[in-house]
């Protein structure tokens, strides 16, 4: 995805101007009113088209929690302009409410919704009016509260510097807004810088320096910082993937050994548990002389005596058991040949395990993220490399 820029500040800080003046498309309102009530996506596409609620929910996936933000969907739009100025086709501006104190009314929490944007986009650019409203409660404690957990991601601009006086005029200013947000906890902190910016008008020449190529810069380092963080996070993902598929590879070959043995296991307890009544049967019915003859004429005596002579090892033992105890034994073996069925039964169970076709998918998709995925990112990191620092610097 593009990344995206927050620009936020008090009521008529130049927020819609600056990024007008950044697509050299004038996309917002501008004006002395608040004119931005609502949060505007600013992206660039192949036609200029106007989104609201749902279909601006739907651009961006990854802001699909907004849904359950009470009041701000139905105050979500989306301007998509053929600008290709600057860096803008990388990018998407968020343009919010101007903020203000006292009695007036947003129809959602504005503060968390500003809140839970900034925890969400690449970069906050703090705007601060010199005209009466830097100071305001609401813009301040947003900012303290982004502070805690991305502070590396603000950055604090004094627009319409050009509107501000003299001088002298400015720095007064200035001097207010640091001592006011010095004031807060963790934005007390050394270096603390806050460029001055306007926008240029060839027929309103200022002497006033203006610094606003400074918040293009800090743009294209956020792009810059977001390719790295992307490719790096590519690699990431890459070695996961085939963390994970060689961990199911593994699983699925110790469950094919699993139930190699299971089977095995199961096999032999079953053979166990039919065999021991089986035996016990033949060795009942070659017990008498009428059942000997018997046999004699259904299978004839010499197969007759050739299966007496396999059952007579059991017939041995059996002749060991007194005759008083000789039904419970005979109840208690079929007893233990029923608990071998059953455990013959349970061993039998297996583990769920990979069809071939299936293993196949999962060796041919390694393969591509390893061969093709991998092998392009190291391509990319190449060719951004060379274009930051140049073929004879690599070495």
């Amino acid at each position: 995805r593009k990344v995206t820029i927050m620009v936020m500040g008090n009521h008529s800080a130049g927020k819609s101007s600056f990024i007008n003046w950044y697509i050299e498309e004038h996309v917002q309102r501008t004006g002395v009113a608040i004119e931005t009530q609502g949060f505007t996506f600013i992206t660039s596409g192949k036609k200029r088209e106007s989104l609201t609620g749902n279909a601006t929910l739907h651009l961006y996936p990854h802001f699909q929690a907004l849904q359950d933000f009470r009041g701000v969907p139905e105050y979500l739009s989306t301007e998509i302009c053929t600008s290709k100025q600057k860096q803008f086709p990388l990018v998407t501006f968020l343009d919010t409410p101007g903020l203000v104190d006292g009695d007036m009314k947003y129809p959602f929490d504005v503060e968390a919704a500003l809140i839970w944007f900034g925890q969400r986009c690449d970069l906050i650019l703090v705007f601060f009016d010199p005209m009466g409203q830097a100071l305001c409660k609401r813009t301040l404690n947003i900012v303290e509260t982004l502070n805690e957990s991305h502070g590396d991601r603000l950055h604090f601009y004094l627009s319409k510097a050009d509107e501000a006086g003299t001088e002298a005029d400015r720095q007064r200013v200035l001097m207010q807004i640091v001592q006011e947000l010095c004031k807060r906890p963790g934005l007390n902190k050394c270096g603390f810088d806050m460029p001055t910016l306007y926008i240029p008008n060839p027929n309103k020449p200022s002497r006033c320096v203006n610094q606003i190529e400074e918040v293009c810069c800090a743009i294209e380092k956020t792009i810059s910082q977001t390719v790295q963080s992307t490719l790096n996070a590519l690699e990431r993902d890459c070695r996961l993937v085939e963390s994970a598929t060689r961990h199911l590879l593994q699983e699925d070959s110790e469950a094919r050994s699993s139930n190699l043995r299971a089977q095995l296991r199961g096999a032999l307890l079953g053979l166990a548990g039919c065999l021991l009544p089986l035996f016990l049967l033949l060795t009942l019915m070659f017990g008498t002389a009428s059942a000997r003859q018997l046999w004699a004429l259904v299978l004839g005596e010499e197969q007759r005596q050739a299966l007496e002579l396999y059952v007579s090892p059991v017939a041995s033992i059996w002749s060991l058991i007194p005759e008083d105890q000789t039904l419970a034994v005979f109840f208690g073996l079929l007893c233990l040949s029923v608990l071998l069925l059953l455990l013959a039964s349970y061993s039998l169970r297996t583990k769920p395990t990979l069809s071939k076709k299936q293993k196949r998918q999962l060796l041919d998709r390694l393969d591509y993220v390893l061969d093709v995925v991998l092998q392009r990112k190291r391509q990319l990191y190449e060719e951004y490399l060379h274009q930051s620092i140049g073929e004879e610097e690599l070495g």
